[in-house]
């Protein structure tokens, strides 16, 4: 009777019923729900505003809008074990984007299991938040899974797996690792849905990180992806990246190329992106960005933009975004127009 006392008092204690656990706790026992599980967090952010498009048929742009309404629970269990889950509120079908358990006891090696980002790219794992601009690159929306080029849906750059991590090689008193690896095998057809075949997609990331705050990676994604009509694409992607965050300086660019077995049933592709960060104050960023999309990697199917960002983080949990985007996209029949983007971004 009094184990069963003690795991309803940590099982209350968990759901926030603090109080009601204290005053029901077995003494002689001595157990506390800190010896379990750290106390879970909730929370949330929203991400909104209005877009500007002068695009033959864009009419305007969309106006005012809601691009993302997040709500997340995340937490660890035997200070070993992390989880989180994580759902979209907004759209037409409100669904869960992240569900996961993560055993990470050591910084060399940690398994994590669930569903969560695919290790394609360096910005595709970035929260919207610390991307810097109002909206991923080309790069990650067409080739790491939020509205595939090989017509997927807009899957958040996730999927559901099992991935391996880790970071190697402490140097210099352990301020920064040499070496950070991920591997993992996935289902292939993105979040929420069941595997629609015996094949598993296979993707990794090998990171060296020569001075803190300086990634150099390469990148790598072999599987495939059964459509509605049941037909089975291959899906063969690599990409470069470096990445440099060090006191508010950003500097990000990647590149990503179809290869062999994608080339064959669809032809090339291939996307690049620059983004630039400086900071003027401690609230006040500017950052520049170069983005393209070349849809048969050829300068006729290119998909440039040229985009100017202002950031002002006024708070850790309020920044707003003044950006303007100048786009020649040569599949349209007009192919140059303008965008202007004013976006905030509210956490709590």
């Amino acid at each position: 009777m009094k184990k069963t006392i003690v795991l309803l008092a940590a099982l209350l204690s968990a759901a926030g019923f603090s109080a009601f656990a204290q005053e029901n706790q077995t003494p002689e026992y001595g157990y506390k729900v800190s010896d379990f599980m750290s106390k879970p967090k909730a929370g949330g952010y929203i991400i909104g505003g209005y877009k500007y498009s002068d695009a033959e048929g864009a009419h305007g742009g969309p106006g005012f809008n809601c691009r993302l309404i997040r709500l997340y629970v995340d937490g660890s269990i035997f200070n070993d074990f992390k989880y989180r889950i994580q759902f979209q509120a907004n759209g037409t079908k409100p669904h869960v984007k992240d569900f996961y358990v993560e055993w990470a006891k050591y910084k060399e090696f940690s398994v994590k299991l669930g569903q969560f980002k695919r290790a394609f790219t360096f910005e595709n794992p970035m929260n919207p938040w610390d991307v810097g601009v109002g909206d991923y690159s080309f790069l990650v929306q067409k080739m790491s899974g939020m509205g595939d080029r090989l017509g997927e849906d807009n899957m958040g750059g996730r999927d559901q797996g099992i991935q391996i991590q880790g970071d190697l090689f402490p140097m210099d008193n352990d301020q920064y690792r040499l070496i950070h690896y991920q591997l993992g095998v996935y289902n292939g057809q993105g979040i929420n849905l069941a595997d629609a075949n015996k094949a598993k997609d296979v993707i990794g990331t090998l990171q060296l990180q020569p001075v803190k705050g300086l990634y150099i990676g390469a990148f790598g994604w072999k599987g495939d992806w059964v459509n509605s009509l049941g037909a089975t694409l291959k899906r063969e992607r690599f990409g470069l990246g470096l990445k440099y965050d060090v006191n508010n300086w950003t500097v990000r660019a990647e590149y990503a190329t179809t290869l062999a077995g994608e080339k064959e049933q669809t032809g090339a592709a291939d996307a690049l992106y620059v983004t630039v960060g400086i900071p003027v104050t401690d609230w006040f960023k500017v950052y520049g960005k170069w983005d393209e999309f070349r849809a048969h990697a050829d300068a006729e199917s290119s998909h440039d933009m040229y985009s100017a960002c202002l950031n002002f983080r006024l708070h850790k949990n309020l920044n707003f975004q003044l950006e303007y985007r100048h786009h020649n996209d040569r599949t349209r029949a007009v192919p140059q127009f303008n965008e202007l983007w004013f976006m905030s971004y509210i956490r709590f």
